[in-house]
């Protein structure tokens, strides 16, 4: 399935979230990130996510989609590639 992962952590845990979400998902902007993952490895992602963050102050939005096809993504202005940037 493809999901979009968006978050909103303590300044002290947001690189702990970044880095794991980037071993399942691209990052797409600051706070996002998405792509296909199995349920399974959505799972292990989240039980990963949940042991880092504070459940009192974070939170972390996740949209599944089970069609792809049926999202249309457009850009408008620069579209970021993080990937590119940092390498």
């Amino acid at each position: 399935m493809f999901v979009i992962i968006t978050y909103d952590v303590g300044e002290k845990r947001v690189n702990k979230v970044r880095k794991k979400l980037k071993e399942y998902l691209y990052w797409t902007q600051n706070s996002v990130f998405e792509g296909e993952i199995t349920l399974s490895s959505l799972a292990k992602c989240m039980s990963e996510l949940e042991a880092i963050i504070n459940k009192n102050e974070d939170s972390i939005y996740v949209y599944e989609v089970k069609n792809p096809r049926n999202i249309k993504k457009k850009v408008y202005g620069q579209e970021k590639s993080f990937e590119t940037l940092f390498l």
